[in-house]
């Protein structure tokens, strides 16, 4: 047998933060996979203990109270965390995209006030963004932003907030000028302020620990100081900035999630006996089983190659990442499918692994912008 893969960006101590995370995720996070779900929602103390690790904003300058490391850092716990089949724990939203959002798009002093708090856990960070009327084209975002005075006062509502149930802070996107892209900002806001109204916990078809909820802003009233990055009209390009971020951890948790279902039907099928044989010995499961397999090592070997551009100081642009986003999250979809038939009736049992990947991966083709849309910023570039 071959040796096992390796990825280029793999080194000694991303093999160290690797054991961490799995600890962490093994014995804090899977144990409580049934409490979570009945609950609709995690445990708060697993952000602190997260924090405590150093897993929380792990490619955040140490200036700003994160680890200082890079992209790899926080790819090596998105793929511990797919090993033990889990999405309960928010890392992704809570310490990916929120944080780096905010990163991008504050000031010194504003990172210097609130970074550190989401690095310890203390803080949990949700994006309100998403409208009932605007997803993957963020430039039709209704909410505004009016002046007045030393504040401002913000009113619409938001949908699909993520971590909106457990969030102390807010990141909002609200229209402070004319339409189109130029006419949006970005403010700080705590959750806990008036007018900031949590609404109803969303029921999904999967991911359902993970609690996503709506936001109704009535008259919330943000001093102008929250207004991040100091000035109107910057929210369209740092929001960009943090989704092709975004679109390369969906991509990436798209191909675990792949390796781990392979795992998974490589270790039943060789076990499970269907007619005086192992369905392995089927040289129809083989082949399959083989075609998911090289599916997924070029999806790999593709997303490899972006994190070695990101960890050698590159940009990865935006129409690659939307490249990498879309045929990643579509093969984790169908090699998923692909590998729960050979469960049978206990592929279509939430006890058994292999059923909560496939229900956790429909929602990958759609958040961090639709694939159609992506395929739309891929063919611009035509």
């Amino acid at each position: 047998m071959s040796a096992p893969y390796t990825s280029p960006w793999m080194n000694e101590e991303l093999a160290l933060v690797r054991e961490t995370a799995r600890r962490f995720f093994e014995t804090e996070v899977a144990p409580y996979a049934d409490k979570w779900k009945k609950n609709k929602i995690i445990d708060r103390e697993v952000w602190l203990k997260a924090g405590e690790l150093g897993l929380l904003c792990a490619s955040v300058p140490t200036e700003y109270g994160g680890g200082g490391g890079t992209f790899a850092h926080e790819a090596v716990i998105m793929e511990e965390q797919v090993r033990v089949v889990d999405t309960a724990f928010g890392f992704v939203p809570g310490s990916v995209g929120g944080p780096h959002l905010l990163l991008h798009s504050a000031t010194h002093e504003q990172r210097l006030k609130w970074m550190p708090k989401l690095a310890t856990g203390a803080y949990v960070v949700a994006v309100c963004a998403t409208e009932p009327g605007a997803g993957s084209d963020v430039k039709t975002i209704r909410t505004t932003a009016r002046r007045d005075g030393d504040s401002y006062v913000i009113n619409g509502s938001k949908t699909f907030v993520t971590l909106g149930r457990q969030a102390d802070i807010a990141v909002i996107a609200a229209r402070t000028g004319g339409e189109g892209a130029k006419g949006l900002s970005l403010f700080l806001a705590h959750t806990s302020w008036p007018g900031f109204n949590v609404g109803r916990n969303l029921e999904k078809i999967g991911q359902g620990s993970l609690d996503n909820c709506e936001v109704f802003l009535e008259d919330l009233r943000v001093p102008a100081e929250n207004l991040l990055g100091g000035v109107e009209g910057n929210a369209f390009g740092n929001l960009m900035k943090v989704f092709t971020r975004e679109r390369l951890a969906i991509s990436l948790t798209a191909v675990a999630s792949a390796e781990r279902a392979i795992a998974l039907a490589v270790d039943y099928t060789k076990q499970r006996e269907m007619f005086n044989q192992t369905l392995f010995g089927f040289q129809n499961t083989r082949f399959r089983l083989a075609e998911c397999l090289t599916e997924a090592r070029i999806a790999r070997t593709f997303v490899d190659q972006l994190i070695l551009k990101l960890v050698g100081g590159e940009e990865v642009d935006p129409a690659t990442s939307a490249m990498a986003k879309w045929w990643c999250s579509q093969k984790q979809c169908e090699i998923v499918d692909a590998c729960l038939q050979f469960f049978g009736g206990y592929g279509y049992m939430l006890e058994y692994p292999i059923a909560q990947l496939y229900v956790d991966a429909r929602v990958q083709k759609i958040y961090g912008g639709s694939n159609e849309t992506l395929k739309e910023i891929i063919a611009r570039t035509l």
